[in-house]
């Protein structure tokens, strides 16, 4: 925060809220989510701090302890493509660069939709071939599978909005000035 305050000490509170939220974000998919793309096939015999907290989080899904296809093409995805640009969206906010609305909607879009999709195969799996890949206690299903992840969809749900909300707005006065100009401009035809 402190790069942030010095580069744009009048950022509301808000704005930097959502520069912590990308932050974090570009942290946990760029290097906690490209750890396990990059640790998969060895991911049970690791004893470091990310291979512990990975095989954590297996509990509440053991496709993190099997290479599952579709979980790790997700996670390579997320890491490579939505840790990067989480940060740049960060600093666009900071600096107030007008390519941060458009950047923030993809960012938040792939977030929204990869969550969806983690879901809902997940959801295939246990209604379609009986496979249930969280142990039976409700904390891992409720804490770590299903809130851990909702985070993901609330929050940039909420981001997508204002982004839109901005462009859009943007956009509309656009239209009203160029409406203004070609008016002025006819009126000056007609003198």
């Amino acid at each position: 925060m402190a790069l942030v305050k010095r580069h744009n000490p009048g950022l509301p509170v808000g704005e930097r809220a959502t520069i912590m939220w990308f932050v974090l974000s570009g942290t946990i998919h760029f290097f906690f989510e490209g750890y396990f793309a990059l640790n998969h096939t060895r991911m049970a015999g690791m004893q470091d701090f990310f291979g512990q907290l990975w095989k954590e989080y297996s509990l509440s899904d053991s496709r993190y302890l099997t290479s599952d296809p579709f979980v790790l093409c997700m996670e390579t995805v997320t890491a490579a493509m939505w840790g990067p640009l989480s940060f740049i969206v960060a600093w666009f906010i900071t600096t107030e660069n007008p390519l941060r609305h458009p950047l923030s909607s993809i960012v938040c879009i792939g977030q929204i939709y990869g969550d969806i999709l983690y879901y809902a195969t997940s959801m295939f799996d246990h209604y379609h071939k009986g496979l249930t890949y969280c142990r039976p206690e409700a904390y891992y299903f409720w804490g770590y599978y299903f809130f851990m992840n909702f985070i993901w969809i609330v929050i940039p749900g909420y981001l997508l909005y204002q982004s839109v909300d901005a462009t859009a707005n943007a956009f509309q006065a656009v239209n009203r000035m160029t409406k203004t100009l070609k008016a002025n401009g006819a009126q000056k035809k007609a003198v």
